[in-house]
């Protein structure tokens, strides 16, 4: 009964916070915008960033998906960890939310991965 609550709580999480930047990503935000061009990845990179997230999130929050897209997630996650480490800062628009957020959810993600850890060979077996 704990690791459901917990394992549910890590998929919420998870979701909700790569999904609430959504709105940000894809209405073209300044915020948004601003840090993709500092990256250097304006505007492709802003939206590609968030139809992953938003495939993350979905399959994060089926059941039978959630290694995958807790994967996804993780390797979306180190990606902004690290970017922010390197050439955005930690107080990227004068706070350190993004950061945060990007923080948090990677420590779900990798929850996920520990939790369903035994289902990784079975996804390695998948024929797409």
């Amino acid at each position: 009964m704990t690791r459901t609550i917990f394992t549910w709580l890590f998929r919420l999480l998870a979701a909700v916070i790569m999904l609430q930047t959504l709105y940000f990503k894809f209405t073209a935000q300044p915020e948004s915008v601003q840090l993709f061009t500092q990256l250097g990845m304006e505007p492709w990179g802003r939206i590609g960033t968030g139809v992953a997230e938003l495939l993350a999130s979905i399959l994060i929050l089926i059941p039978r998906t959630s290694l995958l897209g807790a994967l996804m997630g993780l390797g979306l996650m180190c990606g902004a960890v690290f970017f922010h480490l390197t050439k955005l800062g930690i107080y990227f628009g004068g706070n350190a939310i993004l950061f945060s957020y990007a923080v948090i959810c990677l420590v779900c993600c990798l929850a996920l991965v520990v939790l369903y850890r035994k289902q990784i060979p079975h996804l390695l077996k998948l024929k797409l």
